[in-house]
């Protein structure tokens, strides 16, 4: 997940006396570059996930700072430093209940620390971390697309995580992300990593073949939910130009099987998206988890069309709604008065056209095997 707040913490705390005084919730977040900044018009053209350094020169006053800080909560940043000792003599408390309130990471750095080493050390670090994350990201991806072929991905894996461990990985998207340019990409690409809290070098996030792919190793299933609905709200909130869909594959165990773990996620996705739901887990699928395992589509078309062929064909034809009145006899168990309810119908016309479709099917629905084919041709219309 690159390079943190945390991180950043572990290696200037006592080189560089770096403090963090707010947002502590934040710690996780990844920084994509330090920026020095004088005023708010740089933060304008910010992607996401830049950490701000200020002397404070140009923002003299309380309201300048926490101005400040607003701007880079709107624009996604990771953190905001302040040179405090000679233009910031006192952090504003206004300011440190802002940034705790939107955990977002308020740090403290001594005038007597050369800014400009600082940042050109840190910057290193976030460009080697990188390169690294970059390597990490491919070898996940051969260890999905080629799990048989360990030699090209394992030992990639090992230093950086328990590859014998557990992994689970999480698809995010929303409409339109596949047509996307490169450019817009990566800036949403940034403001999720920006609401994942609580990942750090036990996730790796990427893009691959039209998602945004979340792979967390060792994670509880409790702390899995917690951050991935904390990222939802928060995008909600955040973004709600972009609503995002999120499908959550099964927990599996050893790296061999991330691609079940992804299969999975992509069957819960591709639900989620249908029913234009925020969140899925494939566990939670019940019989779908079945269907989405299936990948003869061709095999899957046909059982959705051929049942119900006959009544589609006299629906179009008499402009009808036998496709439907079925699909509702068939989840209330045949109950006629359960189906006039529901489709705000008289029960005598409910019962003629129960006969009509029974005729039209060859067929009496009068036994669960009878029955089968009809349900399944509905459950794979709802995939």
């Amino acid at each position: 997940m690159g390079f943190t707040i945390e991180d950043m913490m572990l290696v200037s705390k006592t080189r560089y006396s770096v403090k963090m005084i707010a947002g502590k919730n934040g710690w996780s977040n990844s920084i994509s570059w330090i920026h020095m900044l004088e005023d708010t018009v740089t933060v304008q053209n910010f992607w996401g996930k830049e950490l701000a350094v200020t002397t404070g020169l140009g923002f003299r006053t309380p309201e300048a700072l926490m101005e400040l800080a607003k701007e880079m909560v709107r624009h996604h940043g990771a953190g905001l430093v302040l040179n405090v000792g000679h233009y910031i003599k006192e952090v504003p408390q206004e300011l440190m209940d802002y940034c705790n309130e939107n955990d977002f990471p308020l740090l403290t750095v001594p005038w007597e620390v050369h800014m400009g080493d600082m940042a050109k050390d840190i910057n290193i670090r976030i460009f080697l971390q990188d390169g690294a994350d970059e390597q990490i990201s491919n070898a996940m991806i051969k260890a999905i697309e080629a799990p048989a072929n360990q030699d090209e991905y394992r030992k990639v894996l090992l230093p950086h995580f328990d590859v014998d461990g557990t992994f689970q990985v999480v698809l995010i998207t929303t409409k339109g992300l596949d047509t996307m340019d490169t450019v817009e990409r990566k800036k949403l690409s940034y403001r999720i990593q920006m609401y994942l809290e609580q990942i750090t070098h036990n996730g790796n996030f990427f893009y691959y073949d039209s998602f945004f792919v979340l792979v967390v190793n060792n994670v509880s299933k409790e702390d899995l939910e917690e951050i991935v609905s904390g990222m939802l709200q928060r995008a909600k909130k955040r973004m709600v130009q972009f609503p995002l869909h999120v499908g959550v594959g099964s927990e599996v165990t050893d790296i061999s099987q991330l691609y079940i773990s992804y299969m999975r996620a992509k069957g819960a996705v591709r639900m989620s998206l249908k029913h234009e739901e925020n969140l899925k887990y494939f566990d939670d699928l019940g019989l779908y988890r079945l269907l989405y395992s299936v990948n003869d589509q061709k095999l899957l078309d046909d059982m959705k069309y051929t049942p119900l062929k006959p009544l589609i064909e006299y629906d179009e034809k008499h402009h009808g709604n036998y496709v439907d009145t079925l699909e509702s006899y068939l989840r209330h168990n045949g109950s006629i008065q359960a189906v006039a309810e529901e489709m705000f119908t008289h029960r005598n016309t409910v019962i003629y056209r129960i006969s009509n479709i029974k005729k039209l099917l060859g067929n009496d629905l009068s036994t669960p095997d009878e029955r089968l084919p009809y349900q399944m041709a509905y459950y794979i219309r709802k995939m």
